[in-house]
C-alpha cells in the first residue's frame, strides 16, 4: 500500500494535470498502470539477479526485452493521439514547400531559432524519421533544447529503440538532456526508462546510478525534488517486496547479503530524504512510520524536526515564485541572495540553475553564477560546463566570452581548444564595435600570458605577434565595414603592442614604429597620447628620442598644449644643454603665442557671432513693434466700419418692428463673439425665439485684464530663486490662476507669494512663479512635476536664471542609442499604460513605461519601454514589432532618436535653381488661418448660382485667385436671409 502510494504521487508530481476531463484520467490512470507493470516485472528481473535462481523470472514470463517494450508502450500511450497520422492531400504539399522553404533559411541563417523549431515539427509531422533526427540534431548543436523539445526527442527515439545499441543510444541523449538545463521530468524519464534496461548486464547498477546522480541534481527541489525521491524508493522497495517470499527459505548468512542488505537500502533513503527540506515532507515521515517494522530511531526524528524548521525559512521565496508569473526573475534573485547568505554550495548551485531555466537569455544571471562557481566552488568540469551553456544561451555578450576564455586559461585548457573557441566568439555576431576590441583583448592578454620573455625567440612569441597582426586587420576590415568605426580610436590594442615590445620584448624601433602609427591616426592632437609616448621613452629608450617625441608634441597638441611645454622645459632643465633649453624656450614661447593668437581670433568670431545674434533680436523686436502698431490702426479703421455696418443694420431694424426681442444686447458685450451669438438668436438659428442673457466668452479675459491691472508688478527677485519655483504648461482657459494653484502647492509648505503672468491683453500665459517661505517646500514642490491639472501635465521646475546660469541643465529625455530601451510607434490612443505594461513583461522585468503625450497631455500614440537589460528588449523587439493591439499594428525598435537637425538660416535658404526662396509668401509660420477664404459656405459651394445681393453691388466673377477669396459688401441682416435660404 506504501508503494502504490509512492507511486501516485511521483506520478502526480511528475506529470500535473491542469484539468483532466473523464477521459484524460482514464488515460493517465492507464499510463500509470502500464508503468507500474513494467516497474514490477524489471524489478522481478533485478531479484532474480541479486537473490539467485530461488526466484525463477521465466514463470513469470520476464525477458531482458519486456521492460523496453512496455516502456515504449507507456511513452506512446501519453503521447497524444493521431501524432504521425498524416493524409495524403493538399496539406501534405504543402508542408513539403513549407520545409524546403525553412531548409533554404537555415542555409543562409543558422542561427534562426523558430525556424528549427518549425522544420522539425513539420518533419515530424510528416514521418521523416531520419530528417528530424538530423534536424534536431543540428540545432542541439547551436542551441541548448528546452525541456519540451527533449521530452519529444525522447519519446520519439524511445518509440524506435530495438536493440541494446538503440538503448544506449537514448542513454546518449539523456546525458545531453540533463546536461542543457536542470530538469526534474527529465530525470524522472531517465531513471524510469533505465529501470526498462534493468535485466541486461549491468542494468541494476545502472538504474541506481542514474537514480543517485538525479538527486545530486535535483534532490534539494523543494518541490519537485520529491518525485524523483518517491521513484527511487519506490525502485528500491519494489525489490524488496518481490524478494520478501523467498526470504524465509534462505540461509542467515545469504539472508544478512540479500534481503536484509535490500531493506536497509529503502531506510536509508527514507531517511535522506527527511533530512531535507520538501514540500509535503510530512506524509513521508507518516509514510516511513507506517512502512517501517521498528520505531524510528531519535536521530531521524531530530534530523527530521531540523529539516521542517528549514522549511519555514525556504517557504516565503517558494510561495513568492508559486504566486509570481514567469519568468520571475525578481522573485529568483532575491532567492539567491538569500540562498547566498547560507552559503551552502549545492543549495546555490540548484537555485541558480532554477532560475536559468526562466530566464536563459539573461546575461546578468549568467554573469553572476558563473562567477560565483569561478571563485567558490572552482570545480573544472562544472565551472566549464556552466560557462560553455552561458555563450550558448546569450552568444552576444561579450562579457560572458571574456570570462569562458579566463575559464579555460585558469583550469589549464589545451590552447588549441581556447583557440576554437575564440574563433567561436568572432563569429558570435556582437552587436558593438567596441565589444570586438574586448575579446580581442582578451585573447592577446592570454596569448601574452603563454610567453616566456626571457628567451630572444620561441614559438608563442611570434604568436602573439601574429595574433597582434591580424587582430588589427580584422578591426579594419571586419569592424570598420560593419559598424563604420573601428570600435578602438584611442588604439589600445596598438599601445598594448608596443609596451610588450618596449617592455617585455627590448625592441624599442618596433615599439616607435607602433606609436608613429597611432599618432596618424588622429590620436597627434592629444597632450594624453604624447606623454604616455615620451613616458615610454623615457623608461626604456634614450633621451634624445624623449626629446624629439617632446618637440613634435609641442607642434602638434591642441586640447593641453600648455602642459606639454611645461614638460619639455622640465626635461631641459635636468638633462639638456644651454642650447638645447633656449631651442626649447623658442620653440614653447612660439607655439604658445600661436596658440593664444588662434584663441583671441575664436574669441573674436564668437563675439561677432554674439553681436549678430543681439542685432536679430533687436530687429526682430522692432517688426513686432511695427506689427502691433500696424494692427492698431486697423482695429481703428474696422470699429468705425463696424459703428457704420451698425447703423446701417438699425436702419434695416426699423423695417422688423415685429421682433422687439432681437435687438437686445447684453450688457458690457462689444466682442465679435458676443455680437455672433446674440445674431444667432435674431434670427432663429438656436431655436425658439427668446429672451436671451447669455454672458460672453471674453468675461473671462476681462476679469484676468482687471486682475492683471488690480496686481502690482513686482519684478521677480533673483534672491529668492531658492525658495522659488518656475510653473508652466498651465491651460491658458485658467480664469483666477492664483485661488486655482494655491491649495495645491500650500500642501509643500506656507506658500508667500504666486506670480501669474499675463500678456498685455491681459490673457494668461500658462505659467507663473510660486515663493514659499522655506526652501525645502520649494523642494518639495519639485515633486509635483507633471501633476495632471485640468487635463495638462503641469511643468514645475528649480527657478534658475540661465543667463547668469548658462551651466544650468533642463531635464531632457535621452536622445542616444539607449539598447534597453524600446521605442513604440503606432499605439491606439485608448492605449493605457498598464496595458501596455501587461504586453511588455511577457518578455522581461519592465522598468518604466512612458507614453508620449502633447502639452496638453493628450496621447501621440508612441510610448518609451524600458527593460532591465539589452537582452529583454531585443527579445520584446522580435516578439511585439507588427502585433496588433485593437486594430493597430504597432511598430516597435530600439530607441534610438534621430539626431535634431538644426534649421537653416533663412539667407541660406534657396530653391532647387539657386534662387532664394522668399520667406514672406505666406508669412513666418507659412499659410495662416487669416488668409482662408471668409465666405459662408453657400456661397462657396461649387455649382450654385451666384446669390442675388440685397443690399450692395452683385458678386463679380473672380478674375484672380486673390479676387476670388473677396466678400461681397453686405450687412449682417443680409448674411443672415441668404443663410435661412438653405
Amino acid at each position: 500500500m506504501a508503494t502504490a502510494a509512492a507511486t501516485s504521487a511521483s506520478e502526480a508530481e511528475a506529470e500535473p494535470k491542469a484539468g483532466p476531463t473523464a477521459e484524460g484520467e482514464e488515460d493517465e490512470a492507464k499510463a500509470a498502470r502500464t508503468r507500474r507493470k513494467v516497474l514490477s516485472r524489471a524489478v522481478a528481473a533485478a531479484t532474480y539477479k541479486a537473490v539467485g535462481p530461488g526466484w525463477d523470472q521465466q514463470e513469470e514470463g520476464v525477458s531482458e526485452s519486456d521492460g523496453d517494450e512496455e516502456y515504449a508502450m507507456a511513452s506512446s500511450a501519453e503521447s497524444s493521439p493521431g501524432e504521425y497520422e498524416w493524409e495524403y492531400d493538399e496539406e501534405e504539399e504543402k508542408n513539403q514547400l513549407e520545409i524546403e522553404r525553412l531548409e533554404e533559411q537555415l542555409s543562409i541563417n543558422v542561427y534562426d531559432y523558430n525556424c528549427h523549431v518549425d522544420l522539425i515539427r513539420l518533419l515530424r509531422l510528416e514521418g521523416e524519421l531520419t530528417k528530424v533526427r538530423m534536424a534536431r540534431q543540428k540545432m542541439s548543436e547551436i542551441f541548448p533544447l528546452t525541456e519540451e523539445l527533449w521530452l519529444e526527442w525522447l519519446h520519439d527515439e524511445i518509440s524506435m529503440a530495438l536493440d541494446g545499441l538503440d538503448r544506449e543510444h537514448v542513454y546518449d541523449l539523456f546525458e545531453k538532456a540533463v546536461k542543457d538545463y536542470i530538469c526534474p521530468n527529465i530525470w524522472l524519464e531517465y531513471g524510469q526508462y533505465s529501470v526498462g534496461g534493468i535485466g541486461q548486464k549491468g542494468g541494476l547498477e545502472k538504474v541506481r546510478s542514474v537514480f543517485e546522480r538525479a538527486l545530486s541534481s535535483v534532490g534539494l527541489h523543494m518541490t519537485k525534488g520529491l518525485a524523483i525521491w518517491e521513484a527511487y524508493r519506490e525502485f528500491e522497495s519494489a525489490i524488496v517486496e518481490a524478494a520478501r517470499p523467498i526470504a524465509g527459505f534462505l540461509s542467515p548468512s545469504d539472508r544478512e547479503q540479500t534481503f536484509d542488505s535490500q531493506l536497509e537500502k529503502v531506510h536509508s533513503l527514507f531517511r535522506r530524504q527527511l533530512a531535507i527540506p520538501l514540500f509535503d515532507m510530512e506524509a513521508t515521515f507518516a509514510e516511513y512510520e507506517e512502512w517501517s517494522e521498528d520505531p524510528l530511531p531519535e536521530s531521524v526524528i531530530q534530523n527530521y524536526n531540523k529539516a521542517l524548521q528549514q522549511l519555514e525559512k525556504y517557504k516565503p521565496y517558494e510561495e513568492a515564485l508559486l504566486q509570481a508569473e514567469a519568468p520571475r526573475l525578481a522573485e529568483y534573485q532575491a532567492y539567491i541572495d538569500f540562498e547566498m547568505k547560507i552559503g551552502d554550495p549545492a543549495r546555490v548551485q540548484l537555485i541558480f540553475e532554477r532560475a536559468l531555466v526562466e530566464n536563459c537569455l539573461v546575461p546578468d544571471l549568467w554573469v553572476r553564477y558563473s562567477q560565483y562557481l569561478d571563485r567558490q566552488l572552482k570545480v573544472k568540469d562544472l565551472v566549464l560546463s556552466v560557462h560553455n551553456r552561458a555563450v550558448r544561451n546569450c552568444p552576444w555578450t561579450v562579457a560572458l566570452w571574456s570570462r569562458y576564455l579566463l575559464a579555460m586559461e585558469r583550469h589549464g585548457v589545451d590552447h588549441q581548444v581556447i583557440s576554437v573557441t575564440f574563433e567561436k566568439a568572432l563569429s558570435a555576431g556582437f552587436i558593438q564595435a567596441t565589444d570586438y576590441v574586448e575579446i580581442w583583448q582578451a585573447y592577446l592578454d592570454y596569448l601574452r600570458r603563454r610567453v616566456d620573455f626571457k628567451q630572444d625567440s620561441s614559438k608563442e612569441l611570434e604568436e602573439l605577434r601574429s595574433a597582434f597582426t591580424r587582430a588589427l586587420e580584422y578591426l579594419k576590415q571586419e569592424v570598420e565595414e560593419r559598424f563604420s568605426e573601428s570600435g578602438d580610436p584611442s588604439c589600445v590594442i596598438m599601445q598594448n603592442w608596443a609596451r610588450i615590445e618596449a617592455r617585455l620584448c627590448n625592441n624599442m624601433q618596433k615599439a616607435r614604429e607602433l606609436w608613429d602609427s597611432i599618432m596618424t591616426k588622429g590620436n597627434a592632437k592629444y597632450a594624453n597620447m604624447w606623454l604616455e609616448y615620451y613616458n615610454l621613452e623615457r623608461a626604456h629608450g634614450d633621451t634624445q628620442h624623449c626629446r624629439k617625441a617632446l618637440h613634435r608634441a609641442v607642434q602638434c597638441t591642441s586640447d593641453y598644449p600648455e602642459h606639454v611645454c611645461e614638460v619639455l622645459l622640465t626635461m631641459e632643465r635636468t638633462e639638456g644643454t644651454l642650447e638645447d633649453w633656449d631651442i626649447a624656450v623658442q620653440k614653447t614661447e612660439t607655439r604658445l603665442a600661436r596658440v593664444n593668437e588662434q584663441r583671441i581670433k575664436a574669441a573674436e568670431k564668437e563675439a561677432a557671432l554674439a553681436q549678430q545674434e543681439e542685432e536679430k533680436v533687436e530687429q526682430r523686436k522692432r517688426a513686432r513693434a511695427e506689427k502691433k502698431a500696424l494692427k492698431k490702426k486697423k482695429k481703428t479703421r474696422g470699429a468705425d466700419k463696424r459703428k457704420a455696418e451698425e447703423d446701417d443694420e438699425k436702419e434695416w431694424g426699423d423695417d422688423e418692428e415685429e421682433q422687439p426681442s432681437k435687438r437686445r444686447k447684453v450688457e458690457g458685450s462689444s466682442s465679435p463673439a458676443g455680437g455672433a451669438q446674440d445674431r444667432e438668436a435674431e434670427t432663429g438659428l438656436l431655436g425658439k425665439s427668446v429672451p436671451v442673457d447669455v454672458d460672453p466668452p471674453s468675461k473671462q479675459k476681462e476679469r484676468a485684464a482687471a486682475l492683471k491691472r488690480d496686481m502690482p508688478k513686482v519684478p521677480h527677485d533673483s534672491s529668492k530663486d531658492s525658495i522659488t519655483v518656475f510653473v508652466s504648461n498651465l491651460p491658458y482657459s485658467m480664469g483666477e490662476p492664483e485661488a486655482q494653484l494655491r491649495p495645491l502647492f500650500e500642501a509643500c509648505g506656507e506658500v508667500a507669494e504666486i506670480r501669474p503672468i499675463f500678456s498685455n491683453r491681459g490673457d494668461f500665459r500658462g505659467y507663473c512663479y510660486v515663493e514659499f517661505k522655506e526652501e525645502k517646500s520649494a523642494l518639495q514642490a519639485l515633486e509635483l512635476d507633471r501633476k495632471n491639472v485640468e487635463g495638462r501635465p503641469m511643468f514645475v521646475s528649480p527657478c534658475v536664471d540661465k543667463s547668469k546660469n548658462p551651466d544650468f541643465k533642463v531635464f531632457r529625455y535621452s536622445t542616444a542609442l539607449e539598447k534597453h530601451k524600446l521605442f513604440v510607434s503606432g499605439l491606439p490612443f485608448s492605449c493605457t499604460k498598464e496595458e501596455l505594461e501587461e504586453l511588455c513583461k511577457a518578455h522581461g522585468t519592465v522598468k518604466g513605461i512612458r507614453l508620449v503625450t502633447n502639452r496638453a497631455g493628450k496621447p501621440k500614440g508612441l510610448a518609451y519601454v524600458e527593460y532591465e537589460n539589452e537582452s529583454q528588449a531585443s527579445q520584446a523587439v522580435l516578439k511585439m514589432d507588427g502585433m496588433t493591439i485593437k486594430e493597430n499594428v504597432i511598430k516597435v525598435a530600439i530607441s534610438n532618436p534621430p539626431q535634431r537637425k538644426v534649421p537653416e538660416k533663412p539667407e541660406a535658404r534657396k530653391a532647387p535653381g539657386g534662387a532664394m526662396v522668399p520667406r514672406q509668401i505666406y508669412g513666418a509660420r507659412g499659410k495662416g488661418r487669416t488668409q482662408l477664404s471668409l465666405l459662408p459656405r453657400a456661397l462657396q459651394r461649387p455649382g450654385a448660382p451666384a446669390a442675388k445681393a440685397e443690399n450692395g453691388p452683385a458678386p463679380r466673377p473672380a478674375a484672380t485667385t486673390s479676387a476670388a477669396t473677396e466678400a461681397p459688401k453686405m450687412s449682417n441682416a443680409d448674411f443672415a436671409k441668404l443663410l435661412l435660404r438653405k
